[in-house]
């Protein structure tokens, strides 16, 4: 079988690059934009701790329920008015964060904002699956997690600055026009890329049949469960970093940006190491490796967080290191999983965004559930996820089978 509009570029599309990257970023701008702005939204609105907090998890819920909807609806109406109805439901929900009067019209509000901030990134993997081969498919994903990995770097310090010129509501009116200018990009230079054999397969099938087809494929289960439980170590981190650094090893609050930053800064610099070694290896020469690399470290810091040698100095190094691996793993198990059946690119897509936010969810629950004020939990949840990512790649996905 063959796919008319899969090539292999003698030169990276920039523009699609960027234009794809930005729809990819709109979640993550999204989550690290406001969270310098909580406490004043608090005190503005009357609000606790826990609604505050609540605004973050109401959004980590749109996203992971919403890309259930959009991938088989790219699949069936094609690329581009999925994600002109993410943007729009983006814009007005922002615009609505920004109009809140108490804390439960701003917890609605961010549920649904979320609700269109994932159709950028679904549909976004889809399209690149549309343009490019197995292989390209790797190195263009990788770049798209460049641009999305400056959001938890660049976000937080614009939302900060933003806060105090304007105050929190401008945090959300800067996502409404974030959200119209990527809009009004898409619709003028986005091409649509859906196949021919994509658009009948989709019309032959129900959504649910779409996703219990893709659930039969051993290979893709293996490739979404490696990415998805290499990724949980990246939610747990984030989870467990604030109370790790600044309560356990005493870090200064006006320290943690850059020590989370540079963590950041490790997972992209490893996607672009990845998309060079892309030029000479196979997406799944590079899984296997980095996945085996990936234990190691995770034992390594499991030994230094159980045994306390070498403290902050042991655990931190080590630390950085395993979630370098994200930028090994992410891109190359997406376009593998994409590689089984492209032509159900845009439920793939979002079957891996599903089970990638439910394995984060559940991995960062439970380091919070064995907190004991050391790094044990947050390194033992890490090293159990990260060998289960090991055996789904070698057991489910690196079996012979056609890649197109």
């Amino acid at each position: 079988m063959t796919y008319a509009n899969t090539t292999s570029p003698d030169r990276t599309p920039w523009g699609l690059v960027v234009l794809l990257g930005a729809l990819t970023a709109m979640g993550p701008l999204a989550i690290d934009m406001y969270l310098p702005s909580l406490p004043a939204i608090g005190e503005d609105l009357r609000a606790t701790s826990g609604q505050t907090q609540g605004t973050v998890a109401a959004f980590l819920a749109g996203m992971a329920i919403g890309q259930f909807f959009y991938g088989p609806a790219s699949d069936r109406f094609g690329r581009k008015p999925p994600i002109l109805v993410g943007v729009l439901i983006f814009i007005l929900a922002s615009a609505g964060c920004a109009l809140a009067a108490s804390p439960e019209q701003l917890l609605a509000g961010r549920f649904v904002q979320a609700l269109g901030a994932c159709a950028g990134g679904v549909v976004s993997r889809a399209v690149v699956r549309d343009r490019f081969n197995h292989t390209e498919t790797a190195r263009m994903l990788s770049l798209l997690m460049l641009i999305m990995g400056l959001a938890p770097i660049l976000a937080p310090l614009l939302g900060g600055a933003l806060l105090t010129v304007g105050g929190w509501r401008l945090n959300f009116w800067f996502m409404a026009a974030f959200g119209l200018a990527i809009g009004a990009a898409t619709m003028l230079r986005l091409q649509e890329s859906r196949s021919e054999e994509t658009t009948r397969q989709a019309q032959s099938e129900s959504p649910l049949q779409a996703y219990a087809a893709l659930l039969r494929q051993p290979r893709l289960v293996g490739y979404a469960l490696a990415g998805a439980l290499n990724g949980a170590t990246l939610f747990t981190y984030i989870s467990a970093s604030p109370e790790l650094l600044i309560e356990t090893y005493g870090v200064p609050p006006s320290a943690f940006g850059w020590l989370f930053g540079l963590n950041a800064a490790g997972v992209i610099g490893a996607n672009q190491v990845n998309r060079w070694l892309l030029r000479t290896r196979t997406p799944d020469q590079v899984l296997a490796r980095a996945s085996t690399v990936a234990v190691a470290f995770a034992v390594a810091l499991a030994l230094a967080a159980v045994t306390g040698i070498g403290e902050r100095w042991s655990v931190l190094p080590l630390l950085f290191l395993l979630l370098a691996s994200y930028g090994f793993m992410q891109g190359n198990t997406m376009a593998g999983a994409l590689s089984v059946d492209p032509r159900r690119a845009g439920s793939i897509s979002a079957l891996l965004g599903g089970v990638s936010f439910g394995m984060g969810a559940l991995a960062s629950s439970l380091a919070g559930a064995f907190h004991d004020g050391t790094p044990r939990p947050m390194a033992l949840v890490m090293l159990v996820a990260l060998v289960g990512s090991a055996v789904a790649l070698r057991k489910l996905a690196l079996k012979p089978g056609p890649q197109v």
